[in-house]
Order: structure tokens, then C-alpha cells, then sequence
């Protein structure tokens, strides 16, 4: 059983020093003198036992690293250590290690490399990343074997990432005094034992690692240490050319194949449709509100690829009429600009991955998903940017696509899961165990560069999942409807953000008969008949191209030609219809 954090009331009432800072009068942002009661239950437990391992998974927001500084500070002053070693994600995390730890009076290097000889007498330790451990990790052993040193393994589920990672993070830090293991998501998914980590048999022929303290976001949430989130999911039709020449026409997030439904989110993300462009308007929407109550607050965009940030990017600064802040990896100065952005007032920030993960901008409250990555891990590090509380009564806002994984990750928040494996039987490997059945962004045979091309998206507002619950009866994009929800005030408690979606929920009922309302259903019933005779111009050329083996493509132009009118997809119900009647009628004469 994993121990839990003491219950805050019990806290007071035994120690009335030690309140439960749920806000930040109790407890400032950052790394803090006082610490929250969490941190103070976990160096409780710490002083215990001290032990050379220590695993600890606290939800994004809640303070891993300033209770990590506070107990490698104690160690030191203790002299059970007298260096210590950070290792994280990134390179802009080893500098936000050393600037707080700077802030308890620990030195850290954050330049420090493997290849030089040392470091500055001046310094008490030094940060580095995980490839940075692979450089060489044999001159890191020898640095830790000299000294008795503490090692801080930040985000420690990147130790899996790569075999020559985990082994080099075993080899280097192996002989150290304290290892401190970190995590604030769920362990990625693999068949190789993370280094550090204690496993145990759960019972079913599993081996599930075991955290030494677990702090959840549902209860950081009742602390109010973290934000709650609204998730705005958007929903439309999309349509697009495989490559085999098929065109496909779908609504997102409707019941799909897992090829089909990552096809479809491909081309609600294309730059060159109108989803993305909807809903960037949508989510601008919700900052400019939210920033009405919280005037530094700040958006996120988080991209698939460059081409496409640089594309969002566009769109914003003609949404917006502000210049947003792009972030790309291998760019110089990406680390100063996140730097400078969470400084500043900026309203967006657009990036691909290096803001996925620990960097702390406690400012972001509207956040925007448009990545193809679908795995849960990546899902809550993303999420764990824009629920950091700052003050009582913040809430984050992520926009979504209707994607029944993401929705699903998006309901589950306060569900915590372990890095988890098959034991091994004489005749088999370790095999991975599917704690979540996810689409992954993996590009199937139909997403190869070049060969697949989005034809079309339309976006309409979907619904709202907020605590559990979903709220909302669609709406079309600009709409009386969507405008009801993106207009809740971004100062609430949770509380009055059910009571203030129920009421939304309700008054989009009683209007249902409206003119708004008339029209989008209409528009429904169009898309749905269009769809039904999208699907059966596809299956009936499908037939065609087993009957005669001429590619799907060349089938659609020939219809195309004998009948007149566009593409498949911005085809109209009759001349849809006039292309079925014409193969059908090849299908009786045997000809084409």
C-alpha cells in the first residue's frame, strides 16, 4: 500500500504550525521556506526510513522539486551528502533546477558537462540531462564514487526512453549514497525494468512498480494546489485522400477504425483547414475572458511539428493581433524565450515538445492540444502546464479534439497509474503490458509522407468535461452556444463551475426550438445524409476496384468525368447520388 499524505485537517488540528497551504499566502509559488503539508508528510516519511532509494509521484503542480531541494539541503547540512547531482528531461529544466535551488541557497551548475575535469568550488552540485548521462556515464561513476552524493532523477520514466539511457543511468549513479527518484505522470509503457525503481508482484502476474509516496491531483485538487480543468473538446468533418486514391469524408471523434480515427485527427490538425483556425478563434476567445480576472494569463499551443507551429503561430497573430512566441527544440534561445514568456504578458506561446514536460509557466491557463500524440503520458504531461494555481479560484482551460482517447485521459485526470510488466516465464520475454489501449502517433501505411492529403475540416464546439461530468449540446463554431461556454469567467471555485455549466446545459435545452438551433440541426441532418452517401460511393468503388483492380483514385476521376462536379468531399447530395447510379450501372453492363 502506498503511503498517502496525512489528511490537511487532522494536520491542523495536530499541528497548527504546519497548515495545509492550499493557497499561496500559505505557500508561495515556487520553492517556498514553509512547505505544504504533502511535502512535510513525504520528508516525514523520508526521515524515517532514510533510505538509499526513494521513489515520489506528486501531479503536476504540486511541488516535487522544492521538496526535493529542501531534502537534498537537509542532507547536506547533515553531512550525509556532500554533492548533488540533478538529472532531467531537458536542457531548460537543468537551468529552472538551478535557479531554485539558487532560491534555498543550494548552488547548482547547470552547465556542467561530462567531458570537463570539474566544476566550481562554489558549487554544491550540478545538473545534467538524461542523453547528457549517456555521453559518459563511466566519468560520472568516478565523480560519484569520490564524493557522497545525492542524485535527484527528475521525470526518472525517461530512464526507459532508450536501453542506452537506462544503462547509463544504472552505471553512473550506481554507487551513489542517496538516489531521489521523481515522476509526476504516469511511467511510459515498456518491457525494461527502470533503474532505482522497486517492482513488486501485484497479484495478476505482473510486476508494478511502487512508489515510496504518492500525491495525486485529485488531492492536490481539494487542496487547492492545483487548478481545476475545463476540457472544450470540438468535434467536425473532416475528409481526406489515402494513399490509395480513396476519399474518405468522417466526423471526428465518430465511431472509427484506429487507422481512420488518426486519419481524421491529421486532417482537423492540417494548418490549411478551417478546424484549427475555429478553434485557435475559440480558445483566443477564452484567454481574452479569462484574462479579464487574471490579466497576465496566458495560452499555449502544443504542435505536432514545426511546419505546423509556424503555421498556428500565423493564425494567432491574426486571430490575436499580438505576436506570439514560438518555441522550437533545436532553436537557439528556445529556453530564454519560455524564460521570457513566463516573465511577461504575452498572450501565446506555440510550441512542439519542450513545453510539454516540468517547465513551469505558472501563468498558462487556456490551452490548446493540436498534436497527434495520443499516448497518456504525453497527454498528462501537456495538461500538467496549465494547472498550476497561482491564486484561489483559478481554472485552465484545454481545447481538445473529440478524440475518444483524449476524452477518455481527460475523464480519467485523478486516475494514477504505474509503470507496469509481465513477469517473465522461462520461454518468453518481458512483455509489455497494455495498461491503456491508445492510439500512439505512430503514422500507419496510409500516413506516409507525401501520400496522404486533407481535402477539408470543419470544426463545431462538442461539449465541455469538467469534474467528471460532460456538459453542453454541441453547437456550430461562432455560435450562441459555443459563446455561452467560452464566456465563464476564469475566476470560479469548482463549485461554481458545475453550477454555472449545469445552467448553460439547461438554457441551451430551453432554447432549443430557436432559429440558431433549427439551422444547426439542419446542417446536421445535411452532414449526416452527405456522410451516408459518402460511404456508399466508397464501399461501392471499393467493390469496383476488386472486380477490376484499377486503383481507387482512378475509379473516383472516372466517375468524376462521366458525371461532372468536384471532389468526393465538397461533392453535393445529388451528384453523390448521380455517381453511385453510374457505377451501379457499370456494375450491369460490365463496363466502365
Amino acid at each position: 500500500m502506498t503511503p498517502r499524505h496525512p489528511d490537511p485537517r487532522n494536520v491542523e488540528r495536530a499541528h497548527p504550525d504546519r497548515l495545509p497551504p492550499a493557497f499561496p499566502d500559505r505557500a508561495a509559488w515556487g520553492t517556498v521556506t514553509k512547505l505544504r503539508a504533502w511535502q512535510q508528510a513525504a520528508l516525514d516519511l523520508y526521515h524515517r526510513d532514510e533510505p538509499k532509494d526513494f521513489l515520489a509521484v506528486a501531479t503536476p503542480g504540486a511541488g516535487k522539486t522544492s521538496f526535493a531541494l529542501h531534502l537534498a539541503a537537509d542532507l547536506i547540512n547533515r553531512r550525509v551528502v556532500n554533492q548533488v547531482v540533478v538529472v532531467a528531461p531537458t536542457e531548460h529544466l537543468k537551468t529552472q533546477w538551478a535557479e531554485a535551488a539558487a532560491r534555498i541557497g543550494l548552488a547548482i551548475d547547470p552547465a556542467f558537462g561530462t567531458r570537463q575535469g570539474g566544476t566550481s568550488t562554489e558549487y554544491q552540485g550540478f545538473a545534467l540531462t538524461y542523453a547528457g548521462v549517456a555521453v559518459n556515464p563511466n566519468a560520472l561513476r568516478i565523480r560519484v564514487e569520490r564524493t557522497k552524493t545525492l542524485v535527484v532523477l527528475d521525470e526518472i520514466h525517461h530512464a526507459g526512453d532508450a536501453r542506452s539511457w537506462g544503462e547509463a543511468v544504472r552505471e553512473a549513479f550506481d554507487p551513489a549514497t542517496r538516489r531521489l527518484a521523481l515522476t509526476g505522470t504516469p511511467f511510459r509503457s515498456d518491457s525494461t525494468p527502470i533503474p532505482f525503481v522497486r517492482y513488486e508482484h501485484d497479484g495478476t502476474g505482473h510486476l508494478r512498480s511502487r512508489a515510496d509516496y504518492t500525491y495525486g491531483y485529485g488531492e492536490a485538487l481539494a487542496d487547492g494546489i492545483v487548478r481545476p480543468v475545463l476540457f472544450m473538446a470540438y468535434s467536425g468533418e473532416m475528409s481526406w485522400r489515402t494513399r490509395a486514391g480513396d476519399e474518405i469524408a468522417a466526423r471526428l471523434g465518430g465511431p472509427l477504425t484506429k487507422d481512420l480515427a488518426a486519419q481524421a485527427l491529421r486532417t482537423a490538425l492540417d494548418p490549411h483547414g478551417s478546424w484549427v483556425p475555429a478553434v485557435l478563434q475559440a480558445a483566443d476567445t477564452r484567454l481574452t475572458e479569462v484574462r479579464s480576472g487574471v490579466p497576465d494569463a496566458g495560452g499555449l499551443v502544443i504542435a505536432t511539428d514545426q511546419t505546423s507551429a509556424r503555421a498556428y503561430a500565423a493564425m494567432l497573430r491574426q486571430i490575436s493581433g499580438e505576436e506570439p512566441v514560438v518555441v522550437l527544440s533545436d532553436e537557439a534561445g528556445s529556453s530564454e524565450r519560455i524564460s521570457e514568456f513566463s516573465a511577461g504578458r504575452q498572450r501565446w506561446m506555440v510550441a512542439v515538445r519542450m513545453v510539454s514536460e516540468g517547465v513551469d509557466v505558472p501563468r498558462l491557463a487556456v490551452g490548446v492540444y493540436a498534436t497527434t500524440t495520443m499516448t497518456p503520458l504525453f497527454f498528462a504531461q501537456a495538461v500538467g502546464r496549465f494547472v498550476r494555481a497561482r491564486a484561489k479560484g483559478e481554472t485552465a482551460s484545454v481545447f481538445v479534439p473529440s478524440v475518444s482517447a483524449l476524452l477518455g485521459y481527460a475523464a480519467e485526470m485523478e486516475v494514477e497509474r504505474d509503470h507496469a510488466f509481465k513477469v517473465a516465464t522461462r520461454t518468453e520475454e518481458i512483455e509489455l503490458d497494455e495498461i491503456d489501449e491508445a492510439v500512439h502517433d505512430e503514422p500507419d501505411a496510409d500516413l506516409e509522407a507525401g501520400e496522404f492529403a486533407a481535402l477539408a475540416s470543419e470544426a463545431d464546439f462538442d461539449r465541455v468535461l469538467f469534474d467528471g461530468g460532460e456538459y453542453g449540446l454541441g453547437g456550430a463554431a461562432g455560435s450562441v452556444d459555443e459563446a455561452d461556454y467560452l464566456g465563464l469567467p476564469g475566476l470560479l471555485e469548482p463549485e461554481q463551475v458545475r453550477d454555472l455549466l449545469q445552467r448553460r446545459q439547461a438554457e441551451q435545452l430551453a432554447r432549443g426550438a430557436s432559429p440558431q438551433e433549427q439551422e444547426r440541426q439542419q446542417a446536421q441532418a445535411t452532414h449526416q445524409k452527405l456522410r451516408e452517401l459518402r460511404r456508399e460511393l466508397n464501399g461501392l468503388v471499393g467493390a469496383w476496384h476488386h472486380r477490376t483492380g484499377e486503383p481507387h483514385g482512378v475509379i473516383h476521376n472516372a466517375l468524376r468525368e462521366a458525371c461532372g462536379g468536384p471532389l468526393t468531399a465538397t461533392a453535393d447530395a445529388d451528384q453523390l447520388q448521380a455517381r453511385i447510379d453510374r457505377i451501379r450501372q457499370w456494375a450491369v453492363t460490365r463496363a466502365s
